[in-house]
């Protein structure tokens, strides 16, 4: 708290009067680290539900959006967050409410717009939303969990390398082709 203070050129008691506690004051980085990776993807995710192109806007949307969650920064956080869930399980779970929770709602939402148009066969949204965020983030994700953090993001190529092909294997899987007979 004593580093925090003399970085923002303020005593340590404002900084406590602020946020209370550390805690607070980490939830409040967390959300806002969050919030700042939701606004760089919003326009493409805001797309989705009416798209006549839904492919490539699928992938748009997938590129960026495992940029966004691949930076170093967020993946910083990501391992302090698992690392101390036991001793902190309401950081986790807002960490987790805002973050993958949050994602899962958003995708769920387009699934269901998608599947009433048409465009997609998803009778059951939140699965299909869980499906496509681990389609696209689970290797490169579960990858830089095991790894050094590097202070510079991973090679943009390689990630929209998994992006596409997330995409691809999620619209084989979910793509409205003819019905199966069941």
């Amino acid at each position: 708290m004593d580093d925090i203070a003399a970085t923002a050129r303020v005593s340590k008691q404002t900084v406590y009067k602020h946020f209370g506690d550390k805690t607070s004051l980490f939830v409040e980085l967390l959300t806002g680290d969050m919030a700042e990776a939701d606004d760089r993807v919003a326009a493409l995710a805001a797309a989705i539900p009416r798209s006549n192109a839904l492919e490539p806007d699928l992938r748009a949307f997938a590129r960026a959006f495992i940029t966004s969650v691949m930076r170093p920064d967020l993946m910083r956080i990501r391992r302090i967050v698992i690392a101390e869930a036991e001793r902190f399980p309401d950081l986790a779970s807002t960490w987790y409410e805002n973050g993958p929770e949050k994602a899962y709602a958003t995708f769920a939402g387009w699934f269901t717009t998608l599947h009433a148009r048409g465009l997609l066969r998803t009778p059951d949204s939140m699965l299909a939303a869980q499906h496509f965020n681990w389609l696209v983030l689970s290797i490169p994700l579960n990858e830089a969990m095991a790894a050094p953090i590097l202070d510079t993001p991973p090679d943009p190529g390689v990630l929209h390398r998994y992006a596409d092909e997330g995409v691809r294997v999620f619209l084989a899987a979910y793509g409205a082709g003819p019905a199966e007979e069941g």
